[in-house]
């Protein structure tokens, strides 16, 4: 063979190996084969395979990465992380079998948003989980053109223009969408009912939080038709969230609380529960923990059902499914909570309608 018929690989192959007294002479490194036993040559060969490079061994595929961008902290997501794991391990994935994470939480600065992108897209990420909604997923999308994303919400992927319709995402992301433009309306309907004497509702919002869905105006509309003033609560921090509990209970005594769909009020769920119970206010919002922690009302799309669905979205993209065919994913179980004991504490008689057709009663 020739240099020029030599194979790169050659140079990964193992050389013979000869002691010092076999190199004593030019004789001893010609005169042909040296006999040798069986253990020895076992051992001579280990010790040559022992001695290749590297990369010249067999070597496992990196796992995929997945990138997780939250605004929230890691123990308010706690939940949504472990029903993400669920749905991505009924594909076929576990972390550290097949699959890896790096999470990236903004701890409630949006500012911090952009930033923590662009790290995950420079850690190579095989997919990217916009974990709030569309003002998660913007700064996923600013950050890369070609990484999939998908992101939870509880508006319409369309309105928001990320995605080009529900049947299809386009470009390089998909959604899983709560519809809180059809659940928030059902929402302030079932209060409305539980508590028909109150006149007016507050409705905290977050007033930082880009694109509320459904808008406060779709809500008026929707309080109106039921008789209803409603008027809004900003709060978006720890402090304004107290100056607008504070409020609430000093001008709008008798009145009901609407808590709108935010990863802010997410994060306090039980938080919030406690303080409607304490405060003695009829109240709604969207999580069961709300409801179990003292709030009169729960009634949404189930939170962990959704993120099993973002994780089964996931796992479609990992196994090679084109993320801008995939379509936005809808959950099916909706969930009613009602804490009769709250109900009881306010003096209000729970209607046989709503007892019958609830997921769970907390007496």
């Amino acid at each position: 063979m020739t240099p020029t018929d030599q194979s790169p690989l050659d140079e990964l192959r193992p050389q013979p190996v000869f002691t010092p007294e076999d190199m004593a002479s030019r004789e001893a490194f010609t005169r042909g084969p040296i006999p040798m036993r069986r253990r020895e040559f076992i051992t001579l060969v280990g010790g040559a395979v022992a001695a290749w490079p590297l990369g010249a061994r067999a070597q496992k595929p990196a796992m995929p990465l997945i990138g997780w961008l939250s605004t929230a902290t890691a123990e308010a997501q706690a939940v949504r992380v472990a029903a993400f794991r669920r749905g991505l391990g009924e594909m076929g994935y576990a972390e550290g079998q097949n699959v890896a994470f790096e999470f990236r939480w903004a701890e409630e600065k949006r500012e911090r948003l952009p930033a923590l992108a662009a790290e995950l897209v420079a850690a190579k990420v095989a997919v990217i989980i916009a974990s709030d909604g569309p003002g998660t997923a913007r700064p996923a999308l600013a950050a890369t053109k070609a990484i999939p994303v998908i992101y939870q919400t509880g508006g319409d992927p369309v309105k928001d223009g990320l995605v080009v319709s529900m049947r299809r995402g386009g470009g390089n992301v998909t959604a899983v969408t709560r519809l809180a433009k059809d659940i928030v309306p059902k929402r302030l309907a079932l209060l409305h009912e539980l508590a028909p004497s109150i006149g007016e509702v507050g409705m905290l919002f977050n007033l930082a939080a880009p694109d509320p869905d459904p808008p406060l105006g779709e809500i008026e509309s929707v309080a109106r038709a039921l008789g209803l003033k409603l008027t809004p609560l900003p709060a978006g921090t720890e402090q304004s969230l107290a100056t607008a509990i504070e409020a609430f209970d000093n001008k709008m005594k008798g009145a009901a609380l609407l808590i709108s769909n935010d990863a802010f009020f997410l994060g306090r769920r039980k938080e919030l529960g406690e303080l409607t119970l304490r405060h003695v206010v009829p109240a709604a919002f969207e999580h069961p923990e709300f409801a179990s922690s003292g709030g009169l009302l729960a009634y949404g799309a189930s939170l962990m059902d959704s993120y099993r669905l973002v994780g089964l979205q996931a796992g479609r993209i990992l196994r090679g499914e084109p993320v801008a065919e995939l379509a936005v994913v809808e959950p099916r179980k909706f969930e009613l909570i009602v804490n009769l004991k709250t109900a009881k504490a306010l003096n209000l008689i729970v209607p046989a309608s709503i007892l019958g057709s609830a997921d769970e009663v907390i007496e």
